[in-house]
């Protein structure tokens, strides 16, 4: 064996990733809200990217208008398994060489340029010094005179000015109010909060009591169990049983009616009034002074019916953000540079920002792309809800469409769709299939766990339907499904097993 050194040809094949291609592949899976931060962000650092004006949205949104009147569109057909047409999309390149930055005075012509002002505008201005409202005044807009939300804070903050005079209880109190939670329990113990404070333990032991009788009840517990038993003194219902039915809120989690009695000392009848005193508290008496607004979801893709059948499928103009290349500023600033240092860091810029733009484009053409087919093989779904859903995984789509699984994989990744039946993640429909009885076709998970919650749902009272009842009704049906994965399903609905159900449906049946 020869140990010199040599010379050999070889030839490999290898996936380089570019910078650009980690861009784009990070592009693809990010959700509107991040893609709108990260485009937000290229815009204040490179100087050729410009955002599209709202006119030209506008405009854009007419002549999409009109080419779908028209017929144009992306039209999913599941008869015929394809879909035809364009797409519009929301992003745009300016070749032209010369970018026509918008002029202030175009809409008025020149007569409204010279003069300085908006007709329109300086009537309006006009009514001000007639002596009438003007609505050009410095104090304030329309956004002032909407209704504010009270926060939690500021409710017992109020309280405490009115019912705990000035010195150190007050100041104990601000530190309790600074300690709730979310939900208007006590976070942080008292022992902490009488070592932070420099204060007896006793003395915090006071004030926090005194700051339990504030509005809403329950306020300030350290547990379920307190916040339970406040508001049950309110109401004059905490006595010895109640306390010992608070003691043991493990068993009224199972049904556990006979222990309970046994623990009470009370009878069924009283147990089960003593029970729907507790059911009439608020266990998170604070969520009412939520202040955080719940944030809407932004679909990517909307479709909706055809007007001739199957249905129409389009990107949501709004939910992505459009970016324009400035060619005739970076002409302009391409004559004055001087040095290679700013040219190379214009050459960069202006080919970021095209690249951008491609990107952009890119990834919507392949989230349309993706949900069109999502669209027609689930079309079942959206013709006869869940129980139409058919099994679907990710090679399915990108075997359709000529894409890899992993690019079907990041498309998918929280991105919405607004259907006829409502809002779903892309996700949504891709469900694992269970095997049918007899040799007949498989199911979608999805679809067998609704079926399980409908029969639950509709079982008497009298004849709860246990796991194994629950696979025989299935089998009938031409699903073959084990009696674990039922029980797989059942928890993950968090539907409780049919022992406590039992005890449910009884004591509501005792209530009626």
């Amino acid at each position: 064996m020869s140990l010199a050194p040599s010379l050999h040809l070889r030839q490999t094949q290898s996936l380089v990733m570019t910078p650009q291609l980690q861009q784009a592949i990070k592009l693809l899976q990010l959700s509107n809200v991040e893609l709108t931060t990260y485009v937000e962000q290229e815009l204040e650092r490179n100087p050729l990217l410009e955002r599209a004006e709202a006119r030209d949205r506008a405009a854009d949104a007419e002549r999409y208008d009109d080419r779908r009147d028209a017929g144009e569109g992306l039209l999913v057909d599941a008869r015929e398994g394809g879909a035809t047409g364009e797409a519009p999309l929301d992003v745009e390149v300016d070749n032209s060489a010369d970018y026509q930055e918008y002029d202030a005075d175009a809409g008025g012509g020149a007569d409204a340029g010279a003069g300085g002002a908006d007709p329109g505008l300086s009537d309006w201005s006009a009514v001000g010094a007639g002596g009438r409202r003007d609505f050009m005044d410095d104090d304030g807009g329309f956004e002032n005179t909407l209704a504010g939300t009270t926060t939690l804070r500021d409710h017992l903050v109020d309280q405490l000015t009115v019912d705990v005079p000035p010195g150190p209880e007050r100041l104990i109190g601000q530190a309790l109010i600074d300690s709730l939670d979310e939900a208007g329990y006590l976070a942080t113990p008292v022992a902490e909060v009488a070592e932070a404070l420099g204060a007896p333990v006793d003395r915090v032991d006071a004030v926090l009591a005194r700051l339990q009788r504030f509005d809403p009840p329950g306020v300030f517990a350290r547990d379920l169990a307190e916040c339970l038993a406040i508001q049950l003194r309110e109401k004059d219902r905490l006595d010895p049983c109640m306390e010992a039915l608070l003691a043991r809120l493990d068993l009224l989690a199972k049904r556990d009616m006979t222990q309970l009695m046994k623990v009470c000392g009370a009878d069924h009848e009283d147990l089960v009034e003593m029970i729907a005193d507790i059911r009439s508290c608020d266990p998170r008496p604070a969520s009412r002074f939520a202040d955080v607004p719940a944030q809407p979801v932004i679909p990517d893709v909307i479709m909706r019916a055809a007007p001739d059948g199957g249905w129409l499928v389009e990107l949501n103009s709004e939910a992505l953000p459009r970016v324009l290349v400035n060619r005739r500023y970076f002409a302009t600033v391409s004559k004055a540079a001087r040095g290679k240092e700013e040219k190379g860091y214009l050459a960069e810029s202006f080919q970021t920002a095209n690249w951008l733009v491609k990107a952009l484009d890119q990834r919507a053409n392949t989230i349309l792309k993706v949900a069109t087919e999502i669209v027609r093989q689930q079309d079942a779904f959206f013709v006869r809800g869940v129980a139409g859903l058919r099994p679907l995984i990710l090679r399915d789509i990108a075997t359709a469409i000529d894409m890899h699984e992993s690019t079907v994989s990041r498309v998918t990744s929280n991105k919405y769709i607004a259907t006829p039946r409502g809002i779903f993640e892309l996700k949504y429909f891709f469900t694992q299939a269970i095997g049918g009885s007899d040799g007949a076709e498989a199911h979608s998970a999805e679809a067998v766990r609704h079926r399980i919650r409908a029969l639950i749902d509709a079982e008497d009272p009298k004849a709860i339907l246990s796991d194994d009842t629950i696979v025989d009704l299935l089998k009938k049906e031409g699903i073959d499904i084990a009696r674990r994965t039922v029980a797989k399903y059942r928890e993950a609905m968090r539907i409780p097993s049919s022992v406590q159900r039992r005890r449910e449906k009884k004591m509501k049946l005792s209530q009626a």
